[in-house]
């Protein structure tokens, strides 16, 4: 539980249920942990709520500017950065009729340019500290048909598979690992609070062939994996969080 003692960390859409898990999992394992969001004071309250090493910073993670500042503050704290996720998203569930051009573009702007950007800004750094880990937080729902709505979503999400490939093959020999999580559905309390017992949840449950959801736990688990030695021989790869989405 301590292998990524030392390690110095940068994670994204950190106030999610999904942010807060992997923080607490890297924390526990013995990084340090730079934890960005859109919204400063919810920032505050993760960090306090967590402890650990943490550092706070506010990140619009489709706005360059921002990482260029986040990237500065960080070397000029840390020197260097070792690993990086990129977990900052929104979703949509409008279908190919549906989705609105402005949820399209807001949609692919956090999750596909944000990711990218993140690469971009971060994955230098990484290499000229002497190599490390990306880590994109990508979802079933980029990897297959899903419920057949969620469009614009899709369409990011499958952007994110091919550039986590791309990006792998670019550092292969230069040191930065750059692989993806590929979560299901995860029973986040966001997600509980606006869909428990709806359609969509008996749907979210009726095509998952173990029958639940997931739990945050269960994806920050696979985050930690990639972002640590353990996982020294792996890049250009997917960790399914799936339940069973992908054999299926």
């Amino acid at each position: 539980m301590r292998g990524l003692e030392g390690r110095r960390v940068v994670l994204t859409g950190a106030t999610g249920g999904l942010g807060t898990a992997i923080a607490r999992r890297l924390l526990d394992e013995g990084a340090s942990v730079a934890l960005t969001d859109v919204d400063g004071s919810a920032l505050e309250h993760v960090a306090a709520s967590l402890g650990g090493d943490t550092t706070v910073l506010a990140l619009d993670v489709a706005r360059e500017d921002d990482w260029q500042r986040v990237v500065s503050a960080l070397q000029d704290r840390w020197g260097t950065v070792d690993v990086l996720v990129n977990n900052a998203g929104i979703g949509s569930t409008g279908t190919v009729e549906t989705e609105t051009r402005e949820r399209w573009d807001q949609v692919l702007e956090v999750d596909q340019r944000g990711t990218w950007l993140g690469m971009q800004h971060v994955g230098p750094v990484i290499e000229r500290g002497g190599g490390g880990s990306i880590v994109n937080v990508g979802s079933i729902l980029g990897a297959t048909g899903g419920l057949a709505n969620s469009f614009s979503y899709a369409a990011a999400k499958g952007a994110v598979r091919s550039m986590t490939m791309n990006a792998a093959l670019h550092w292969a020999q230069r040191g930065v690992r750059v692989n993806a999580v590929v979560p299901a559905f995860i029973g986040t309390t966001a997600l509980l609070g606006r869909y428990a017992g709806t359609e969509r949840h008996a749907a979210m449950l009726a095509n998952t062939p173990m029958g639940r959801l997931g739990r945050p736990e269960e994806v920050a688990a696979a985050v930690a994996f990639l972002a640590g030695d353990d996982s020294g021989y792996t890049t250009g790869s997917e960790v399914f969080v799936d339940g069973g989405w992908s054999a299926r």
